[in-house]
C-alpha cells in the first residue's frame, strides 16, 4: 500500500492519543502506524527532497489541521493529547476529513488562509499555471508555519518570550559584532524597558525594547504606547521597539506614527512571526528548490 493522503491521517491520529494521556510525536507515529498497517517499506518512502520520511511528514500536517479544530491540544512542548471535542469526534462516527474539521470556526479561520485549491481536488482541471499553484502552496507552508510558531511562541514564559525578541533582533544583524550586544532587564527593576540592543561599539545608540506577550486576538491600545514613550523618556532614549503576539490599535499606530523626538517601531504578532521565518529563530530550513525557466538568449546568441 501507499502512504495514506495528509488528511487520511486524521482519525488514526484521535484513535492514538485517545486515551488522553500526554504523547510524543514519535509515539504517535509508532501507533499510527501498527492502527493503520503501515508497513516499514511504506515508512521508508522519502519526500522527493530526500529530507523527511512522506509518512512522518503527513502525520505532521494532520496533526497541525487537527491541533487547529481544537480536537487535539499541546498542553507542554512537543507532547499532544486529545480534547473533549476530539473524544466526541471519534465517538460520532462520522468521517473525520477536512469537511469535518470545517465546523470549527477556528479551523474555518485558519483553513481560509492556508487553503490551496489543490487540496481536495486534485482531478479538477486548474485554470493556475503549475508556477502559480507552486507559489500558493509556499504561501501555505508559511501561513501554516507561521500559525505553529505562534503557538509555540505563547507557551514561552514571560522571561523567555522577552530573550526571544533579543534574539531575534540580533539574528536581524542589530548589534552586529559587539560583545553583549543584547540584555533582558531584570524584572524587578525593568523601568517599562524588558530588553536593550546597543547598535554601536561606543554605547552611543540604543534600542530600547517592550516585549507583551498577549493573546493573539488581543489589542494594545494606546495608552499602552503612551506609556512605552514616558518609560523611554526616563531612559533619555530615541529609539523603541514594542513587540508583541497580539495586535495595535488604530489609535496606537497612529501616536507612534506622528511622535516627535524619538522613533518607536510598533511590531504586531503577524510580523512577529514574519520575522522569526525570514530570520532563522525557531524555524530550520527543511526544503531548497530552485525553480528554473529557459535562457531564450543562449539560443538567441551564437554558440
Amino acid at each position: 500500500m501507499s502512504v495514506p493522503k495528509f488528511f487520511e491521517f486524521f482519525e488514526g491520529f484521535l484513535r492514538a492519543v485517545q486515551d488522553g494521556e500526554l504523547h510524543t510525536a514519535k509515539e504517535v507515529r509508532e501507533i499510527i502506524a501498527v492502527d493503520m498497517q503501515i508497513t516499514d517499506s511504506d515508512r521508508a518512502e522519502m519526500l522527493p527532497s530526500g529530507k523527511q520520511s512522506t509518512f512522518d511528514n503527513r502525520v505532521a500536517w494532520a496533526r497541525t489541521y487537527l491541533d487547529k479544530a481544537g480536537l487535539i491540544e499541546t498542553p507542554l512542548r512537543g507532547k499532544y493529547r486529545i480534547t473533549e471535542a476530539g473524544k466526541k469526534a471519534l465517538a460520532s462516527g462520522e468521517e473525520i476529513n477536512l469537511k469535518y474539521l470545517e465546523k470549527f470556526e477556528k479551523f474555518k479561520e485558519f483553513h481560509s488562509v492556508t487553503a490551496v485549491n489543490t487540496t481536495e481536488s486534485a482531478e479538477e482541471e486548474k485554470d493556475e499555471s503549475p508556477m502559480e499553484v507552486l507559489d500558493l502552496a509556499f504561501q501555505q507552508v508559511t501561513a501554516t508555519l507561521a500559525s505553529q510558531l505562534m503557538d509555540e511562541v505563547m507557551k514561552l514564559t514571560p522571561t523567555e518570550f522577552e530573550k526571544l525578541v533579543v534574539k531575534l533582533l540580533l539574528n536581524m544583524g542589530y548589534g552586529n559584532g559587539i560583545d553583549e550586544a543584547g540584555m533582558v532587564t531584570q524584572q524587578s527593576n525593568d523601568g517599562g524597558i524588558d530588553g536593550v540592543i546597543k547598535e554601536d561599539q561606543l554605547g552611543f545608540s540604543h534600542i530600547y525594547i517592550q516585549a507583551k506577550q498577549w493573546a493573539p486576538e488581543q489589542t494594545v491600545t494606546k495608552p499602552e504606547i503612551q506609556k512605552f514613550v514616558g518609560a523611554l523618556q526616563g531612559q533619555q532614549a530615541q529609539k523603541g521597539l514594542f513587540i508583541t503576539t497580539a495586535k495595535f490599535s488604530g489609535g496606537a499606530l497612529q501616536f507612534a506614527e506622528n511622535l516627535l523626538g524619538a522613533k518607536v517601531v510598533l511590531v504586531d504578532g503577524s510580523a512577529l512571526t514574519r520575522l522569526m521565518i525570514k530570520h532563522n529563530v525557531g524555524v530550520s530550513v527543511e526544503h531548497t528548490y530552485e525553480v528554473k525557466r529557459l535562457d531564450s538568449d543562449f539560443f538567441v546568441e551564437e554558440l
